[in-house]
């Protein structure tokens, strides 16, 4: 939610003004100052991401453990996990390093001169964004992620995508000294990173065995002190890559044409200029979080910008996966219902884990609030499940479960609630029993809440001590537009799960948006010449039509005689004997 706020901030200052000239999409001189904001969005989030994985000291990270915990305990797994979990220890070990590598080192290379580091950055992140879509629902995140990742990369690389690309690939030899001096800096780079792995991580290819051994080769000191000396240094060089595209927007600028457009433009590019320099000033306080020493260096007066614009969170700090929790089996919280106390019957969740042999479902981008919040209810994070003992409320069943088959009390509402605690694991790939195969095996702990009813002191006082008693709701007009409208769209959408909602939405926007692009080409002709003169040889008319193509043929042989006559011209005018006199004559 964090993330989803900054970039909708930011999302404000990249969309182009279009105060005059409504209809145009060009690029604005200013837009790459504001579009660097993006860039140094994302370099914080995958920075900080990494680094607080060994400065939290989590005895998995440090020893490259924590992904044979991690599919199994994240709050919502995917199918996609449990055969994850299955892989070999030492290839999960690897894959924490790659995790690193990505996360720390790669970060480096957003600011990177050169174009091709930057598109391997892109990538990378893209892979391991991927990966952990693959692997786990977290709702918009990892998209929202991706998204950010674009702004790596340029309109050439784009445009090839699109079939849209304007530059012609030429090989010419001998390659020019900026070319050779980019390779030799690429190809360091990746070495670098290659040696940096190996060094700090202990990566060594065990022949017997046939795996990849690895190991932190660093302490924690280490680690601290190469943070320390290296943050202030990554702020530097933020801002020295925010310098050059502030620079290059002034010279952008400078070459508008019109006196009046070119004063337009220098006051957009005051505006923000100033806009982003301020945003990437207050960022520096929480990005600094990662080494209390560097931020107490930063200016008094940063703090104070920081203070002033706190509570609208348009700049956060961030640090996924701070520790892993689950090691010794995933807690998990299971309702029950009865109607005489002696037999009990599971309510099962839409999405959470529950019945073994339920597979785990693959939800992105929705954010299912109630399931979500269950695990960390089971891990003692939060105030117990004691909105879901209120298991008889309309409102509070259509959250646990949509489909009533799958909803045991949809006929008659449970006397009795209660909730026992389990520990839950991903099944072996060699585990078998008797009908539907399991993907969990689970371990019952202990009572999480006692049995309660409707009217029960222990509830109603539990539910006041965490201000979840139901209130009196606003008394709105009955014939307000607005709360009828509403009304309208949740009885609509009552029958169908959030996922299903979300990507009927997104079929309909991709669906519109592909019409849209098809009624803007060309009917019945070629698409539309991407240059804007006529090319060599041919006429400036490209209509369509028999009459056309007949005054365009006629053209064109009158060109070709004449070209023709112009050759023969030349030649005779440089021709030697009586053959070139008589012509002269």
């Amino acid at each position: 939610d964090s993330l989803l706020l900054e970039a909708g901030f930011l999302a404000v200052l990249v969309a182009p003004l279009r105060l005059l000239k409504w209809r145009s999409t060009a690029w604005r001189a200013h837009d790459g100052i504001t579009f660097w904001l993006v860039r140094w969005l994302l370099f914080r989030l995958m920075f900080a991401s990494g680094v607080v994985k060994l400065t939290s000291r989590c005895p998995t990270w440090w020893g490259l453990t924590a992904l044979t915990y991690h599919y199994e305990t994240q709050c919502i797994p995917t199918p996609g996990a449990w055969f994850a979990h299955q892989l070999p220890v030492w290839f999960q070990k690897f894959s924490v390093v790659a995790t690193y590598v990505i996360e720390i080192a790669v970060p480096l290379l957003f600011f990177a001169p050169i174009r091709r580091l930057r598109l391997f950055a892109f990538y990378s992140q893209v892979l391991l964004q991927v990966l952990i879509i693959l692997t786990g629902n977290y709702n918009f995140f990892n998209v929202l992620t991706i998204v950010l990742a674009f702004s790596l990369l340029d309109e050439e690389h784009v445009g090839r995508w699109l079939g849209r690309s304007k530059r012609r690939h030429t090989s010419t030899w001998p390659p020019s000294l900026r070319s050779v001096l980019s390779t030799l800096m690429e190809l360091s780079t990746y070495g670098f990173l290659l040696y940096w792995s190996v060094q700090f991580f202990g990566l060594e290819i065990n022949w017997e065995k046939r795996l990849l051994e690895s190991k932190v080769a660093f302490t924690y000191h280490e680690f601290t002190t190469w943070l320390r000396a290296v943050t202030l240094p990554l702020v530097g060089l933020g801002f020295l890559s925010l310098s050059w595209e502030i620079l290059s927007a002034v010279y952008r600028c400078a070459c508008v044409r019109g006196c009046f457009w070119k004063l337009w433009a220098a006051l957009q590019w005051a505006v923000f200029t100033t806009a982003t320099v301020g945003v990437f000033a207050v960022s520096l306080v929480p990005f600094t979080y990662i080494d209390y020493e560097s931020n107490g260096k930063l200016w008094p007066g940063i703090h104070q910008m920081f203070n002033a614009v706190e509570r609208f969170q348009v700049v956060n700090s961030y640090g996924l996966f701070r520790r892993m929790t689950g090691v010794g089996g995933r807690p998990e919280v299971v309702l029950e219902g009865s109607y005489d106390k002696q037999t009990w019957t599971e309510i099962e969740f839409m999405y959470k884990p529950g019945n073994v042999s339920t597979a785990p479902p693959m939800i992105i981008p929705h954010q299912p609030r109630l399931d979500w919040q269950m695990c960390p209810s089971a891990r003692g994070w939060g105030c117990p499940s004691s909105r879901g003992a209120d298991a008889v409320s309309p409102a509070v069943i259509r959250l646990v479960q949509v489909d009533e088959s799958r909803y045991p009390f949809s006929a008659q509402p449970p006397v009795y609630v209660r909730a026992q605690l389990y520990k839950y694991w991903f099944t072996g790939s060699a585990e078998g029993s008797e009908g539907p195969a399991p993907w969990w095996r689970r371990q019952h702990v202990q009572e999480f809440f006692p049995t309660v009813s409707l009217g029960d002191p222990t509830l109603e006082s539990l539910l006041n001590q965490h201000g979840l008693k139901d209130k009196t709701p606003l008394k709105r007009s009955a014939d307000a537009f607005l709360p009828w409208l509403l009304q309208s769209v949740r009885q609509l959408s009552r029958p169908f799960s959030g996922p299903t909602i979300l990507w009927s939405l997104y079929l309909v926007a991709a669906t519109v948006c592909l019409l849209q692009a098809l009624g803007r080409r060309p009917r019945g002709g070629a698409p539309p010449a991407r240059h804007k003169g006529p090319r060599r040889g041919e006429p400036a008319d490209r209509g369509g039509g028999e009459k056309n193509g007949q005054v365009r043929r006629k053209e064109a042989r009158e060109a070709e005689e004449k070209s023709e006559g112009r050759a023969r011209g030349v030649a005779d005018s440089h021709g030697d004997g009586p053959r070139s006199t008589k012509k002269k004559k």
